[in-house]
């Protein structure tokens, strides 16, 4: 970049439009990366719809067509212009928008060369084969209704346990902070059992002692998988609670309990609800893990009413002899966690921005 263009752009004040503060290669940078991930990701998008996804042949000829063929070498070539581009200039750049434009131009570019790439990859397999047996959309005709039934029913199983473990984990939380070893040593040992054994195990094991050992709800598994993920989901939410209240300023419970206050009067109305602030993400974070662990209580044998959306797919599968089912039950998965992801990543940056007390 020559001397005179630099002097240029460190004197075009920094409050300038985002398009005042580039330099030519800057521009071209970003553009090229933003051309290489439009026109490979979007336009083999919109190559399928425009082809329409059923029957599946149509998907097969649209993924196998010269024309999105094309589209993805372009990606790779554009996508690497960028990427090189960026290396090679982004030092030279005047202005922090400048340098900004040339990382999102190549960061771009590297995402649609990939994608490119992969995607290539994947033609040169057995296409028809793969879209024939799970993305054959027509197979999922009739069953939306059954879907809905298995996500509600994986939410029950997910609040239901949710809900159990926050009590028990609050519970053990509290005996874990205790300065008395007797009282600490169960709860660590419960807290280390259930965090270091598979869910599996635990379903298969806790079902036997809970039905033929106890003789508990011989009829209906759906209590026995409820009880068995709380009693899971409390071993992880004792540590969450027992971190966020360790969190809280020492000085805190000090205050309260110089204000005559008992030690659970100043865990309750000093420490708890600051601490309650503070776990509500992590253990959001932990419910939307507890919603994916739910496909595991099909191993109980559950009624064709109770099936989550794992044991739908599984059925209509076997039904069918297709897999595309399984896709039905990954997007099933995805509207029931995606929420609840955006609501985790709200809720901290409200912590972070400080509109809720952090210690940090």
């Amino acid at each position: 970049m020559s001397s005179a263009a630099t002097t240029a752009a460190l004197e075009r004040p920094q409050t300038a439009p985002w398009y005042g503060q580039q330099t030519g290669a800057s521009l071209a940078t970003f553009l090229i990366g933003l051309t290489a991930i439009v026109g490979s990701v979007g336009g083999s998008f919109l190559l399928l719809l425009a082809g329409g996804l059923t029957p599946y042949q149509n998907v097969v000829d649209t993924i196998t067509s010269p024309t999105q063929g094309l589209l993805l070498w372009l990606g790779v070539g554009l996508g690497g212009i960028a990427l090189t581009l960026a290396v090679s200039l982004y030092r030279f750049m005047p202005t922090k928008a400048a340098r900004e434009a040339a990382i999102v131009g190549g960061a771009l570019g590297v995402q649609a060369a990939l994608f490119s790439a992969i995607y290539l990859l994947f033609r040169t397999g057995d296409v028809e084969i793969f879209i024939r047996n799970f993305f054959d959309l027509e197979q999922l005709e009739g069953l939306g209704s059954v879907f809905l039934r298995g996500a509600l029913n994986t939410l029950i199983l997910a609040f239901g346990a949710e809900t159990l473990g926050i009590i028990i984990g609050l519970a053990l939380a509290m005996l874990v902070l205790s300065k008395r070893a007797v009282i600490r040593a169960p709860a660590r040992l419960y807290i280390n059992f259930f965090r270091a054994t598979p869910l599996l195990w635990q379903l298969l094991f806790f079902s036997t002692v809970l039905v033929v050992g106890f003789g508990l709800f011989p009829r209906d598994p759906y209590p026995v998988a409820i009880l068995i993920l709380g009693l899971n989901a409390g071993g992880y939410s004792a540590e969450v609670f027992r971190a966020g209240i360790q969190s809280v300023e020492r000085g805190q419970l000090e205050a309260a309990r110089s204000l005559g206050m008992s030690y659970f009067q100043a865990m309750r109305y000093a420490i708890l609800p600051q601490a309650f602030r503070r776990v509500i993400p992590p253990l959001t974070n932990e419910f939307v893990i507890l919603i994916k662990d739910t496909s595991l209580v099909a191993i109980l044998g559950l009624t064709f009413i109770q099936r989550e959306l794992l044991a739908v797919g599984r059925d209509a599968v076997l039904e069918t002899g297709n897999s595309t089912a399984y896709l039905g039950t990954a997007l099933g998965y995805l509207v029931v966690t995606i929420p609840l992801i955006r609501l985790v990543t709200w809720l901290e940056r409200r912590l972070r921005s400080g509109l809720v007390t952090v210690t940090t």
